[in-house]
């Protein structure tokens, strides 16, 4: 009797003790600074959008909230840097459908799983992609520009954020369709692609659209499709790609937040709560959307779904196009 009596008070001071650490544990945190890795170069969606939001949570959390760019093998060694880290909400990646989807199909380097090594947090915005050309290129549409490529049998090179990207994926997949033979040139993020691009060093480049509309309205680039199935309402005269090459479509692309996996619910929730807030804050919100980057915000275990359905979809069409690791 006295073992039983003795196992039942273990028992209730255990529980107590467990339902007290939840509480405290969301109470306590953050108690130092907060960092989100963009694992791309600065200039980009994702710097901007990281940026946007960091702002934002360092008021509302009354912690430094740190962006740190850590670019490099296609958005995967920030990433893998973040899947490594303590799952103590203190180190943060916004990863992408690059990150988190295309380098499983793409990539014989990757060295993390995107679904089972990382927390799922909000997905922050969508990231329309465009092929867009050199203002020197004589081509104001696909139909165009697939013939100018054809006229220049492996001379024209195009430009995207990475090997096993979307933008690449994109790019191989526009190949494949139009009977048209680009030279890919990986960058280490869009911002370095639409360098080489205003400049001439490559003709074309699968990019985002946020990217690519400062240097459209300055007149020293031109886009000429969106790889996704339908027309950006920011954006409504810029036709699609399937438009002149039917059947042509790429997943809408997206950026989203994550932790290490393991990373405690009381934190997640609290991250989720932030981001999202940060995220519909007006003046965030317009200016994203001005960027051609419309926001989300979704529930945690929403954005994973989303990450889920998105490696499904690339391996669709990595195994339709017959894209393989590299």
């Amino acid at each position: 009797m006295m073992k039983k009596v003795l196992g039942t008070i273990v028992a209730v001071v255990l529980t107590a003790t467990a339902c007290a650490c939840v509480p405290a544990l969301a109470q306590e945190y953050p108690h130092k600074a907060i960092t989100i890795v963009v694992p791309y170069g600065p200039g980009g969606s994702t710097d901007l959008l990281a940026r946007s939001v960091a702002q934002k949570m360092s008021e509302s959390m009354g912690q430094p909230v740190i962006v740190e760019n850590r670019g490099g093998g296609g958005g995967m060694i920030g990433s893998d840097f973040v899947a490594r880290a303590a799952p103590d909400g203190y180190t943060l990646v916004l990863g992408t459908s690059a990150t988190h989807g295309t380098v499983k199909f793409t990539s014989k380097a990757l060295a993390y799983d995107p679904v089972k090594d990382f927390t799922a947090i909000t997905d922050g915005a969508e990231a329309p992609l465009v092929l867009a050309v050199h203002s020197s290129v004589p081509a104001n549409n696909v139909k165009e520009f697939v013939e100018y490529v054809k006229k220049n049998p492996g001379k024209i090179s195009y430009g995207s954020s990475g090997t096993g990207s979307p933008h690449h994926m994109a790019g191989e997949l526009f190949n494949q369709m139009t009977g048209i033979d680009m030279i890919h040139v990986p960058y280490r993020g869009s911002g370095q692609a639409m360098q080489d691009l205003v400049g001439g060093q490559i003709a074309a480049a699968f990019i985002t659209l946020s990217t690519a509309i400062p240097q459209a309205r300055g007149g020293k680039i031109r886009i000429i499709g969106l790889i996704e199935t339908r027309r950006q309402p920011s954006a409504p005269d810029i036709p699609t790609i399937g438009e002149s090459v039917p059947g042509y479509a790429i997943p809408v692309s997206w950026l989203g937040f994550f932790g290490p996996a393991g990373l405690p619910a009381p934190i997640v929730k609290r991250l989720n709560t932030e981001l999202v807030r940060a995220l519909h804050a007006p003046d965030v919100r317009a200016k994203l959307e001005a960027a051609g980057l419309p926001v989300l915000g979704q529930s945690a275990e929403e954005f994973a779904a989303v990450v889920r359905d998105t490696v499904e979809s690339f391996r669709k069409i990595a195994t339709s196009a017959n894209i393989k690791p590299e």
